[in-house]
């Protein structure tokens, strides 16, 4: 018998000599439909036998022979003790799984939190600060304090702990976002692990809402240098069907789409995350990051970072935690940087009809289209594209600057030459350059 994985997002084929096939169902969280030879259909309640393999199993399995690159990101939770300090007996657990994924023949990133609740060990703080100045403050000395423990774990096995800080600004910059790429790819080449944190010394939003998350820039990095698995590795142990706390709550093996029923699944976490304030993120920014991360094409893991040998596990396919499929097709470098890193400068709304050429259709967006231009933008500046509702369906690259696109929006292309007295492009935005997101 011979099962192939044919690509994203759920196309399995099975080729025995009997016939049969799988197909993707339309059941909640990743069920699958066995189809006979002659087209009959049932629901699969459990799993296939294939010698002994269940579908659940297959899936993961296939997906982590897949992931030749992996981003793990690890929680402040994770990493520290009961009294908010840096645990070294974990750092140097976590050293040693990510030595063995590396001796796998693997490359790994790191995107790892803990600054500020290392510096709050450091400094005997039992409440993390609110105010900026004292936050960047217990971060810089977190800082240093949590890169020094990596390094000497990952000496002891003849690796090295490469730091790097990034702010949202750097993977904003489309120059800076490449440079970043490269250094880590290199990192990675020379078998060092790369350590990413936010830059929290100079960050200002990032500490101060939810954007700049480390569960959020994980899912940025996995988009950044394409890694077709990101692992999250939390307190919780996976996403569940109901208040982690309550015992009659089960975890979700798999989530094919991340839609607004799974986006409300914020079970528990947020509250006992309010009880320690060490960390960010709860379960709302890690299925946010989830959603970013398999839209781009890669597939998500959230798992229990507390239970020993959780990333071996998952990386020869055990069921461990929830895993969240990838959405279709990986997305090429340039348009991951367009739909899901930068931040739009300006909005632009778009009539039914534009909507329809774009997200349908595959097609630039004309000036005639535009119903709408707010924000202030120039060429060459990344712009979001709403509907009539206000909701987000693409972005792109703008030919033209909000000031000539007040100009011209809702005129004909063959009007705008008339209006501003030439007409550089056709297309407002290229379909080359747009993608979209809805």
């Amino acid at each position: 018998m011979i099962v192939r994985w044919l690509g994203y997002p759920r196309v399995i084929r099975v080729e025995p000599d009997s016939g049969d096939r799988l197909a993707p169902s339309s059941a909640p969280f990743g069920g699958f439909v066995p189809q006979g030879p002659i087209g009959v259909t049932q629901p699969l309640t459990k799993s296939i036998n294939l010698g002994h393999i269940g579908m659940q199993d297959l899936l993961r399995q296939e997906i982590a022979t897949a992931a030749d690159t992996v981003v793990v990101k690890v929680g402040t939770r994770v990493l520290t003790d009961a009294n908010g300090r840096l645990d070294r007996e974990r750092i140097a657990t976590l050293a040693e799984e990510l030595n063995e994924v590396i001796e796998g023949g693997r490359r790994v990133a790191l995107v790892s939190s803990g600054a500020v609740g290392a510096g709050m060990g450091r400094l005997d703080l039992d409440r993390r600060p609110t105010d900026l100045a004292h936050l960047q403050a217990v971060a810089a000395i977190g800082q240093s304090h949590l890169v020094e423990a990596y390094d000497e774990a990952l000496r002891i096995r003849g690796r090295h702990a490469a730091q790097v800080l990034l702010t949202a600004e750097d993977l904003d910059h489309r120059t800076r976002y490449l440079n970043v790429r490269n250094t880590i790819v290199t990192l990675m080449q020379y078998g060092a692990v790369p350590i990413i944190n936010e830059n929290d010394t100079v960050a200002v939003d990032e500490l101060l809402t939810t954007f700049g998350d480390n569960d959020r820039l994980a899912a940025m990095v996995t988009n950044l240098i394409r890694a077709p698995l990101l692992v999250i590795l939390s307190d919780v142990a996976g996403l569940y069907d109901g208040d982690p706390e309550d015992s009659s709550s089960n975890i979700i093996p798999t989530v094919t789409e991340l839609d607004e029923s799974v986006m409300r699944l914020d079970c528990g976490e947020a509250s006992a995350n309010a009880k320690r304030r060490l960390s960010k993120g709860g379960m709302t920014s890690k299925l946010q990051a989830a959603r970013l991360a398999t839209a781009a094409g890669e597939n998500v893991i959230l798992a229990d970072g507390h239970a020993p040998g959780t990333l071996a596990k998952i990386l020869v396919g055990e069921q461990i935690g929830t895993l969240f499929v990838a959405e279709g097709q990986s997305v090429q470098s340039r348009k991951r940087w367009i739909g899901f890193t930068a931040n739009p400068r300006g909005t632009l709304s778009l009539d039914a009809g534009a909507c329809r050429a774009l997200a349908e259709q595959g097609r630039s967006l004309l000036a005639i289209g535009i119903t709408k231009c707010e924000g202030e933008f120039d060429k060459g500046d990344i712009v979001s594209l709403v509907n009539e509702q206000g909701d987000e369906i693409a972005r792109g690259l703008t030919n033209y600057s909000a000031a000539e696109i007040l100009r011209i929006q809702g005129l004909k292309t063959d009007q705008i030459a008339d209006v501003l007295s030439h007409c550089p492009y056709d297309e407002v935005i290229h379909r080359d350059n747009l993608m979209v997101t809805a």
